[in-house]
């Protein structure tokens, strides 16, 4: 077997631990992997989302069996995010993404911030809700298509930013994702062709599966204030990484 392909297998494997658990960053450090050895932006993402449709199934399946799952939340953000994410795979194979990456970033640094200084001083309990949860999961979806990348950062960040228990609403992001990406890699599919790059949707799509039960498990056993803390310290460090990229 050709050492790339395991290659792709681990990054799979070690994305999907943080995402699982964490409730975000599968696509943005799957997409980072791509990108980086020389895959344009618009086939890495469309393999990484092609390549979710089948740890997401698993991730969500793990979740429920670890019972992780809020279906309110889950309902409020399935609909909004597959909207948001046809939308956005559309857009990305016509225009280029590079000017909203930026917006994109310094939002989710201060989500970050906000959501590390509630693990420390604790949680806020000025929930977002309704049509605020709508709106979220639509420009999670947008974004999360654009830039490879984005759903949890987006929706996780903003929701355990407001007080929302951080193991209900990743169990409740991860398994609304799939339905998500479904319909991303059926955009991409259909305006792109995604065939010759089987390699690497096979391999993220292998180490993914190989770590969503374990992650489930951990997302259920770490305490709410670890992981409000893990997920701030983990948004702030990947967004700064991206802006200084951007500057650089």
């Amino acid at each position: 077997m050709d050492i790339n392909f395991i290659s792709i297998v681990i990054i799979g494997f070690m994305a999907q631990m943080i995402d699982g658990s964490l409730g975000m960053a599968y696509g943005v450090s799957s997409t980072t992997f791509l990108t980086t050895i020389g895959i344009s932006p618009k086939i890495a993402s469309a393999s990484v989302h092609t390549a979710e449709v089948f740890t997401t199934l698993v991730s969500g399946i793990s979740h429920w069996k670890m019972k992780n799952i809020d279906w309110t939340i889950f309902k409020k953000l399935v609909f909004p995010g597959v909207i948001g994410g046809a939308l956005g795979a559309y857009i990305l194979t016509s225009f280029p993404g590079d000017m909203i990456s930026p917006i994109v970033n310094i939002y989710l640094l201060v989500m970050g911030i906000v959501v590390l200084i509630r693990g420390i001083h604790g949680i806020s309990r000025k929930l977002i809700k309704g049509k605020q949860l709508v709106l979220v999961g639509l420009i999670g979806g947008f974004f999360d298509a654009v830039g490879g990348g984005g759903w949890g950062p987006i929706v996780t960040s903003t929701m355990v930013a407001s007080g929302h228990p951080p193991r209900y609403t990743i169990g409740s992001v991860n398994t609304a994702e799939f339905f998500v990406t479904i319909v991303q890699a059926l955009t991409f599919t259909l305006f792109l062709g995604i065939g010759e790059y089987w390699k690497y949707i096979a391999g993220l799509a292998i180490g993914g599966v190989l770590a969503a039960p374990l992650a489930a498990y951990v997302c259920k056993k770490m305490p709410t204030k670890n992981l409000l803390i893990i997920v701030g310290i983990l948004i702030i460090i990947l967004n700064l990484r991206s802006i200084i990229l951007l500057i650089v």
